[in-house]
Parts: C-alpha cells; structure tokens; sequence
C-alpha cells in the first residue's frame, strides 16, 4: 500500500462559507455510466463532439493493487494518452472505501499519466452500496475526507484528483458537510448529482443544491442531472449558477445534445440528426462485437436503441425489429438490409 506520510487535517462540519469559485468558461463532460457508457460509446459520443472531457466507468478497488491490465480493459484510452480517438481527455474513476488501498491504486493508476483520478461517491447501485461503496459513503463525511486526501497525497501534484457526490443518502442534511469534507480533502473540483442515493434517477433534480453547495466550497462546482435538452441545461445553469455541467443519459438518449448546447447543432432533434447517426451505430455495433461475447453484444445495441428512442421515433422502430432477436449474426443481416451496416464493417 502506499505510504502517506502527510497526515490529514481534521476535518470540521463548522468551516463556515467560503468564497463562490468565478465562472470562467462553459464546460460539458461526459458522465461515467456503469453499464451504459462504455468507452466504445465514450468513442462514438466524443467523436461527434462537443465535449471538453469524459470520465470513465468507475474500476472498483477493494483489498488488492490493480494490474495495469485492468485499466487496459475498462479505460484502453489510458494507453492512447488519456483520450479518445477525437482527442477528449479522460479521467478514470475509481470506487471503492479504504483510503490506503485507493491511495495505493492511484498512485499505480498515476504511473499510467491519466488525465485526472475520479473518485466516485455517488453510485446509488445495490451490489456497490452493500459493501460501504459509492453514495452510502456520504453517511461518513471524515471518511470522505480521510479517503481524498490520501490519494491526493499518492498522486503526482499534475494529476487532478476530483470527486463525484450525490447529495446524501436519504436526505440532505450533510450534503455540505460531505462538499466541504472532499474539498479540504483535496478535490481540484466535484460534480453534484442533485439527487439522493434514495432518489435514484427520479426526476427531479435538485438543482438548487448544486448552488447551495457552490457557496459552500472554494473549488468548481459542476452540476449533474436531468438535463436532457438545451432548455434544461438553461434552466440547470439559471438555478445552479454553474456552466459547467456533466451530461449523462441525455447525451446518451441525444448524441447531438453536446453540439446542441454549443449552439454548434439545431437545437432541437431532426430526422436529419437520425440519418447522420446511422454511421455511428454501425461503429457502435462494430466495437460492442470486439469488445463482449457474442451473448452479450445483443443487449448492449438494444440497450442503446432503447435510449435513442426518446429522441427519434425511428429509433424505436429499429428497436422493434432487433429486439426479438438473439444473435450478432441476426441483428448484423437487419443492420446490412436497411444500409446501416456494410459488411466490411463485420468484425473479423
């Protein structure tokens, strides 16, 4: 394990307001997704752009050094510069509640030049909360504190370390104090989903808190949550007081929503916004093949199509048609027969 010489100032739920952090500059990242947002679509959602970074799937750390293969399994991009192929910096996050054996995983993650370590208390998923993971941390705001200052202190000072939040467990009653405990701790910055561990995705977001929080905490806010449109990004920046925001499921349900944003796509979804992404699912359904079996590969594309739907009925037709089928085989002669797919883009 790593050797943390520095010892952790104590921390303190009275530390009081500190300065609000000026907004500088817009900012969009592309959340992390445990299950959805992996980095074949991390690839195909950055290459269409829009983003000024991405965090990837959290790589779980409990009791063990990581080998660097993991990495190369979860976050390949670790090895291509900590970016994707359209050049977006990736951050990688790890989940897990021993300060030392995440302290000693960072700094062999470090080893690696990542464009940042994340560190993730905000999954609200049984199999991570019943081990002490993810959002049921912010019952323990010293924990908090105790486990980002340790890998602060194991990581090269050019390495950001950041944190992802939700805003309690059940209630919001020690949001600020788990806010002001990572930001003693070190964190260079923290994203706030505004929702409880309880509240799950449920709309709404509680947006008012990120604002809340952002006057509590002298580094940057960035605001995650229910924006599925550039009218509830608008609405997010207004109550939150930050444009830096993190793009979740609706980056995912509208690819174009990043460029929508930027005022750099319609601001709206059109059937022309479909037909440009037809090439995109055929990288996507090309990737998900080389990366899982053949059982599972099925279920990712019909994952994806599920979310597409919000945006495009035609979505939801093509999801229809592939859904009550099982093989990559199947699902390939569907994709080839409507000119989505060509067959020198089958894996080989």
């Amino acid at each position: 394990m790593a050797n943390i010489s520095r010892k952790p100032r104590p921390f303190s739920s009275k530390m009081g307001t500190l300065p609000v952090t000026p907004q500088k500059t817009m900012r969009l990242i592309l959340a992390p997704m445990e299950g959805l947002a992996d980095y074949v679509l991390r690839d195909v959602l950055t290459r269409i752009g829009g983003y000024d970074g991405a965090v990837s799937e959290f790589i779980r750390v409990s009791g063990t050094l990581l080998p660097f293969r993991t990495y190369q399994r979860l976050c390949p991009e670790i090895f291509d510069g900590s970016r994707t192929s359209s050049g977006t910096p990736v951050a990688v996050q790890l989940l897990g509640s021993d300060p030392g054996w995440l302290a000693a995983n960072a700094a062999r993650l470090s080893e690696l030049s990542p464009h940042g370590v994340d560190l993730n208390f905000g999954c609200p998923a049984k199999t991570v909360n019943r081990h002490g993971g993810g959002a049921m941390l912010l019952g323990d705001p010293e924990l908090l504190n105790r486990i980002v200052h340790a890998v602060r202190c194991a990581v090269p000072k050019n390495i950001p370390v950041t944190a992802k939040m939700r805003l309690g467990i059940s209630d919001t009653s020690r949001a600020l104090d788990c806010a002001q405990a990572l930001a003693e701790g070190g964190a260079a910055s923290l994203v706030v989903h505004a929702r409880t561990k309880e509240q799950g995705y449920k709309a709404p977001a509680h947006w008012e808190w990120v604002a809340r929080i952002r006057e509590a905490i002298p580094v940057p806010v960035v605001a995650n949550g229910e924006v599925w449109t550039v009218e509830d990004w608008k609405r997010c920046c207004e109550i939150s007081g930050s444009h830096d925001v993190m793009l979740g499921r609706g980056a995912v349900s509208d690819p174009w929503l990043a460029q929508r944003i930027r005022g750099m796509a319609e601001p709206e979804p059109t059937p022309q916004d479909w037909l440009a992404l037809l090439p995109f699912i055929a990288d996507y359904w090309t990737g998900v093949q080389r990366k899982v079996l053949p059982a599972q590969a099925a279920g990712r594309l019909k994952l994806w199509l599920g979310m597409l739907r919000r945006t495009w009925p035609e979505a939801g037709e093509l999801h229809t048609i592939i859904r009550p089928l099982r093989t990559p085989g199947e699902i390939s002669d569907v994709l080839c027969g409507l000119s989505i797919l060509g067959r020198a883009d089958l894996p080989h």
